[in-house]
């Protein structure tokens, strides 16, 4: 008895130490720890690896965790290019802007929305795939590809390797359609850099708003919660001090991102570009 109490006191340790690491206050989450729990919510992006490769083993692991989510129909509307040839992943990294992490990273994966798989079965079967022309399918590709890329995020950081989402794989997805040698119907969703994490330079678990900001119960509760963004902003800001970040308030920085057009680099154009990479979105 002694010693499952103390089990339960050393779990709701290690559980209020990531809440603490993760939120900057306290948050309880009970006492049920284990180490799935801990690899979630121990998730950073890192952006700094060592030149080492990723095996390809760990690669077909992290493919079988991602064909694990859940999948809406089992329909299985994505698929993913693993990228490691260094000349296509600079080119790749071009439209993505030039980013630190994946010129650095020995491996990019590209996670796509796949209709062009059931289109195919549909048309063996004399079909016309008429549900596929819908902004639903399009979403449904798009939601299946993000479902079993954070599967894959928790197996490869289970694994010791780090990971980043590259979110600007959209500026230009009709290049990245064409780099990839993507068939019509499939669309280029984001990347995700995976390499071995460079502990010269370790990644910080990056704070997240308070649970009461996003935990409704039963009803959304409207309007923002404006003592809770006080408090994010500053939790933020010492954050940034000790990455020796440029220093800026989150409330300040959602304004930023969604206050101009050209703040969406380019990305304010998806649409047609989904239309002209086979996609009708009616």
């Amino acid at each position: 008895m002694t010693t499952s109490l103390a089990a339960k006191e050393t779990d709701a340790d290690r559980l209020a130490a990531l809440a603490a690491q993760r939120y900057r206050e306290a948050q309880h989450l009970g006492e049920e720890w284990n180490e799935t729990i801990e690899t979630l919510l121990s998730h950073r992006s890192v952006r700094s690896y060592l030149p080492k490769s990723v095996p390809h083993a760990a690669v077909e692991l992290a493919v079988a965790a991602a064909q694990s989510a859940p999948s809406s129909s089992n329909l299985q509307a994505w698929s993913v290019v693993a990228v490691e040839d260094a000349e296509r992943r600079s080119r790749l990294n071009a439209v993505a802007g030039n980013q630190r992490q994946i010129a650095q990273a020995p491996l990019l994966l590209v996670w796509l929305a796949d209709l062009a798989r059931p289109r195919a079965i549909a048309a063996e079967g004399g079909s016309a795939a008429e549900g596929l022309d819908y902004v639903e399918s399009f979403l449904l590709g798009v939601i299946d590809a993000a479902l079993a890329a954070q599967n894959a995020v928790v197996a490869l950081e289970a694994l010791g390797l780090g990971t980043c989402y590259i979110g600007a794989i959209r500026n230009d997805p009709e290049t990245v359609a064409r780099e990839l040698a993507l068939p019509e119907g499939v669309f280029p969703v984001f990347g995700l850099t995976v390499g071995f994490p460079d502990p010269a330079q370790p990644a910080a678990v990056k704070p997240r708003l308070p649970q009461s900001t996003v935990l409704h119960r039963e009803q959304y509760a409207n309007g923002a919660r404006t003592r809770d963004l006080a408090t994010y902003n500053k939790v933020m800001r010492s954050f940034q001090a000790e990455q020796a970040m440029p220093s800026i308030d989150w409330t300040d920085q959602v304004r930023n991102r969604i206050g101009t057009v050209e703040a969406l680099k380019g990305r304010h154009v998806l649409a047609a570009a989904a239309r002209r990479l086979g996609f009708k979105l009616q």
